[in-house]
């Protein structure tokens, strides 16, 4: 004599399971929709701010003049006012040293 489910039980489990193509009950594909839905806003968000950032540091769009600067021009300033800070460290701090 052959057992049946009862209503509620662990059968009734794997038949809603069965009767969906992802494989996840109702209430388990509600949550991750509701997780990929709110991963989706924080990733939008993250893109935004990164691309405002991008265009405020240097439109993709240039003016009539084009581009005028790049990274390595602000680097060459920067590394001339260090060099110059270590060539008047030389010669003053130096000599009062000996």
């Amino acid at each position: 004599m052959a057992i049946s489910p009862t209503v509620g039980g662990p059968m009734d489990d794997v038949d809603r399971r069965t009767s969906s193509l992802s494989g996840l009950t109702d209430a388990e594909a509600r949550e991750f929709h509701g997780i990929f839905v709110m991963s989706f806003a924080i990733f939008t968000v993250i893109a935004i701010i990164a691309h405002i950032l991008a265009w405020w540091w240097r439109s993709w769009i240039p003016g009539l003049g084009g581009y005028k600067t790049s990274l390595l021009d602000g680097l060459h300033v920067h590394g001339v006012h260090v060099i110059h800070g270590v060539q008047v460290a030389m010669t003053h701090v130096l000599p009062a040293l000996t």
